[in-house]
């Protein structure tokens, strides 16, 4: 690896240690008493090769100074180590893990907050299946990597000091041998480890695909059957999964070769030992206890190295993890609030449009260009016009749920912008062509609108919007399940649920986008009127396709890829036999 890539990758860990280490440090009292207990293991650990080379020692030089008294308490006092020791692990086991998997549900809190704090142009680029499996697989690795990291890193390093002092002890040039054999193992397996993170990384995006085509096609399945397209959808799967097992073999691979270079470097240090060892012992540098105590605690050392080495397999998927969390954390919003933003209170509702124009994110050309219209507190004013000209678009601007890229949206003569974006949006209403029902009740999704409402107030919203009658005559009336999507309600039905919705809201702004278009004549009727009901005192801007139900607007737009093309009542733009005039013709053939 080139040293500038070598250095990247150095501050992108450095970047990642910085995101995690806020979530490790929120629980510095569970994290000190894991690192206690994580000391006493290895004090226990260290102690039985100096027990060895005790009894070994006098057992050589006076075979009686081994009495029954002397081994007892030995093994009394190993006994109490033990006891220590199980009780230390009890906690590193139960505590360390649940400590592991606090700071999981808190990164997973924080990432699915980010995201609900997102603008609309994340999401038209973005694959839920992807966020998906950020917000669930991705973390599950955070686990083992908040509670192993700081555990092993503290245990490597009071074993390596503790073992190096004991080594030193019995002979320094012996110790400085094998110590120096340790930096050869972590050369011997960076390339594996190195490409085993590639491997992690790619396999968690190949899965977060597999969620988006699952996803898909389960959330389209009355499509797929309707044209008989289980198949291809099964192609779909099948070639996804298959990416994914090329994936796994590829991992596998190196983590194979990453296993061979672990045990062979194993059976390296304890050939060096043996012979080394016997050398030592043989010129009178060492005695036979000490070799005894060198095996045993190079045993140890080397369950230490091991370890370490076999926890970068555990740390790259840790460190993937984090990654793909910090990828997702580190988007920023498109709508910015400003320091300063007011809460606002009250409004009449008036609208202006002041020289508007839109883009979407990485596009070259305008939606809308230049759009300027005022409406009217209190004002219906109805957008039409051909498909692709922006009339979804411009209603989009008003909750910010898109920034505009030049121009101002207004309301009561001040630029939206000025406001904090959750007062902004709670005082206008949406009701939309595609309906989304929440998978839960009814009631639930009726007060969405307003969550602490009170039962004579659910009931009231129904009533005006037409929804009550239809509700009651339900399995379970107000508590009865809607299914996924809604599923279990139809078209019309769902709208006056949504309708009743943005009634129980009670919103000054009302945006209408299309309600009843994909609806049939029967509940287009049952829904206009509930509509109207809705409009009523509101200001409202409705888009709409079937004209003959703006004509009682106060104002009409034609919007074009152009702009406005023309303005005005339904009678004076019927008279101008305009654009308008020729649409309405043609919709009243």
């Amino acid at each position: 690896m080139k040293l500038k890539e070598r250095i990247e990758n150095r501050k992108k860990n450095m970047r990642l240690f910085r995101r995690f280490m806020p979530y490790l440090l929120n629980h510095k009292k569970e994290l000190a008493l894991d690192l206690f207990c994580a000391a006493l293991t290895t004090v226990c650990e260290l102690a039985l090769p100096l027990i060895v080379r005790e009894i070994t020692d006098a057992a050589i030089e006076d075979i009686a100074t081994l009495t029954i008294q002397k081994i007892i308490s030995v093994a009394v006092f190993y006994i109490f180590l033990r006891i220590v020791d199980a009780a230390a692990q009890y906690y590193m086991t139960g505590g360390g893990h649940v400590m592991g998997s606090k700071i999981e549900t808190e990164m997973r809190n924080d990432l699915f907050a980010h995201l609900q704090g997102l603008s609309f142009s994340f999401y038209d680029n973005t694959k839920v299946g992807q966020l998906m499996s950020r917000l669930t697989s991705d973390l599950f690795d955070v686990t083992e990597f908040a509670h192993h990291l700081p555990e092993e890193a503290f245990i490597a390093t009071i074993k390596i000091i503790g073992c190096f002092i004991i080594f030193a002890d019995m002979n320094i040039w012996f110790t400085l041998i094998i110590f120096a054999m340790f930096p050869l193992a972590l050369v011997m397996t960076k390339r594996n480890r190195q490409k085993m993170r590639e491997t992690f990384k790619d396999s968690r995006h190949q899965i977060g695909e597999i969620n988006a085509i699952t996803e898909d096609s389960l959330l389209g399945i009355r499509v797929v059957q309707s044209y008989a397209n289980e198949p291809i959808e099964k192609q779909k799967f099948d070639s996804g999964a298959q990416r994914f097992l090329k994936l796994k073999r590829l991992s596998y691979k190196y983590m194979a070769n990453f296993h061979t270079t672990v045990r062979m470097f194993d059976g390296m240090m304890y050939i060096l030992i043996l012979t080394g060892g016997a050398l030592f012992m043989k010129a009178g540098q060492i005695s036979p206890a000490d070799l005894t105590a060198y095996l045993l605690m190079v045993s140890t050392l080397m369950g230490t190295i091991r370890r370490i080495i076999e926890f970068s397999e555990q740390f790259s998927k840790g460190m993937t993890g984090i990654e793909r969390f910090d990828e997702v954390i580190s988007e920023l919003s498109e709508i910015k609030e400003k320091p300063d933003a007011k809460v606002l209170e009250s409004t009449k509702g008036e609208i202006c449009f002041d020289n508007v124009s839109f883009k979407y994110m990485g596009t070259e050309s305008n939606v809308l260009k230049n759009i300027s219209f005022t409406a009217k507190a209190g004002e219906s004013v109805a957008v039409v016009g051909p498909s692709g000209g922006g009339k979804t678009t411009l209603c989009n601007l008003i909750p910010r749920f898109y920034e505009v890229c030049s121009g101002a949206v207004k309301i009561d003569g001040e630029d939206i912008r000025n406001f904090t974006v959750k007062s902004l949006r709670s005082h206008i209403g949406v009701v939309q062509q595609d309906v989304y029902m929440f998978s839960g009740t009814v009631k639930e999704n009726i007060t969405y609108g307003k969550p602490d409402a009170s039962e004579e107030e659910i009931i009231k919203a129904a009533k005006d919007a037409g929804a009550h009658e239809f509700i009651m005559q339900l399995p379970d009336g107000y508590d009865t399940y809607v299914g996924e999507r809604g599923v279990k309600l139809s078209g019309g039905q769902k709208q006056r649920i949504s309708i009743a919705r943005v009634f129980l809201k009670d919103p000054e702004i009302l945006i209408l986008d299309e309600a009843t278009s994909a609806l049939d004549n029967e509940s287009e009727r049952l829904v206009q009127q509930s509509l109207e009901r809705l409009a009523k005192g509101r200001t409202t801007i409705t888009i709409a396709h079937r004209l003959t139900t703006i004509r009682n607007a106060a104002h009409i737009l034609v919007l074009t890829e152009d702009g406005i093309a023309e303005q005005g009542s339904h009678k004076e733009l019927i008279e101008k036999g305009g654009m308008y005039a020729d649409m309405y013709a043609l919709y009243s053939v």
